[in-house]
């Protein structure tokens, strides 16, 4: 045996023919070598993937509907990133809504996600843990449904994600949502205890809350306002459809169904 050759080693040297040999315990010439499939992956480097050019998709999300909040900062930082780990941006996208509201009152959310398992995408980009949701248990079931698909979530400014390099879950994220997510959620609470400490004082000193005289629609207005809602619903269309056609939100949906249908199956 050749000095230097250590017993079933990868003769690199006749990588170029196509195939590669593999060296037996009294092989003296090449003739006694083994051809090996060079695509074998158990020949590859342990850190081939992390090489690779993989897809991703950024989400960002902004709580504000209006103008007053961007999405421009959170989509500059995550484009940098992926530039930095040659990452291909195959998708954008971009949602202003409240973080506090649940998974199937986020349409975009959902989309993004849906897109992200029909096309078998690599890495989902979001800024921050709470771009994702500030309710930990919706948190939760977006990580473990990502999870249970294969699609790594990466969250920047915390710097974590479900799968490291080698694609071994991560243990610390699943604490850590749960550490951040009831310490906002306990911020929460403490806020409507405020609120509510508020309106209490308010009204035991004469104050009165709540919509104006006058204000309120009348049945009749509410009919003739949502009467696309309504015919929608009244034809099987869920609330998350019926949304997207008429440009209403999902809340504003959901209540039409619950005044208007809901009430009227139940007499």
């Amino acid at each position: 045996m050749r000095k230097g050759y250590a017993r079933n080693t990868v003769v690199l040297d006749s990588i170029s023919r196509g195939s590669v040999f593999k060296r037996g315990v009294c092989s003296k010439n090449r003739k006694n070598m083994l051809p090996v499939d060079i695509h074998d992956k158990k020949l590859l480097p342990t850190n081939s993937k992390k090489n690779m050019n993989r897809n991703c998709v950024i989400y960002c999300r902004v709580s504000s509907i209006g103008d007053r909040q961007s999405n421009e900062r959170q989509l500059r930082d995550l484009e940098e990133y992926a530039k930095s780990r040659s990452l291909i941006i195959a998708k954008t996208y971009e949602e202003k809504i409240s973080g506090a509201k649940k998974n199937d009152e986020r349409p975009v959310l959902l989309e993004c996600l849906e897109y992200c398992f029909s096309e078998g995408i690599d890495i989902l980009l979001i800024s921050e843990l709470s771009r994702l949701g500030r309710n930990v248990d919706e948190v939760l079931k977006n990580v473990m449904l990502a999870k249970e698909k294969g699609l790594n979530i990466y969250f920047q400014k915390e710097g974590l994600s479900i799968f490291d390099d080698q694609g071994k879950e991560s243990p610390f994220l699943t604490i850590f949502i749960a550490v951040l997510g009831t310490c906002a959620q306990m911020e929460r609470e403490n806020i409507q205890f405020r609120l509510q400490s508020g309106y209490k004082n308010f009204r035991e000193k004469g104050g009165k809350v709540g919509r104006k005289p006058g204000t309120v629609k009348s049945e009749e207005t509410k009919r003739a306002e949502y009467k696309e809602v309504i015919s929608l619903l009244r034809r099987g269309y869920s609330v998350r459809n019926t949304a997207r056609l008429t440009g209403f939100g999902i809340s504003t949906v959901q209540r039409v169904k619950n005044h208007f249908i809901n009430t009227n199956d139940e007499t």
